[in-house]
């Protein structure tokens, strides 16, 4: 059986080509081509098994603007690979827990994906992704 495992984690930033330099300069890491999303573009670096997503806005409208403009760069979200993403928001709807995607939705890469409030979370926004 397939265990849960972190796919991603999202980091916002302003600037994708600052923020790439430490990753490919520093690190020596290869980034994946640039995708666009939910009103950003993503660039995906590999970790292993996870991936560094990159987040910066195309517009100042998008969620990850308004994620800049409140909290400034940082963390934005952390991604789980679910074996099932159906059952786990079958089981997070029976568990009480606020979701911000109540039926799965293509992401980047074409995966279906969905959101967990942070307010169900510690705080954390959470996708969920197969």
């Amino acid at each position: 059986m397939d265990r849960p495992h972190i796919a991603h984690v999202g980091v916002a930033v302003p600037d994708l080509d600052a923020a790439l330099a430490f990753y490919r300069d520093v690190l020596g890491l290869s980034p994946l081509p640039a995708q666009e999303a939910d009103g950003a573009t993503l660039i995906s670096l590999p970790f292993g098994e996870s991936e560094v997503e990159l987040l910066a806005p195309l517009g100042p409208d998008g969620p990850i603007a308004r994620f800049l403009e409140r909290r400034g760069p940082g963390i934005h979200h952390i991604c789980y690979r679910v074996p099932n993403l159906d059952a786990a928001l079958a089981a997070c709807r029976g568990a009480g827990y606020r979701l911000v995607d109540e039926v799965p939705r293509i992401g980047a890469g074409g995966r279906r994906i969905a959101f967990v409030h942070p307010k169900a979370t510690g705080g954390i926004l959470l996708e969920l992704t197969e």
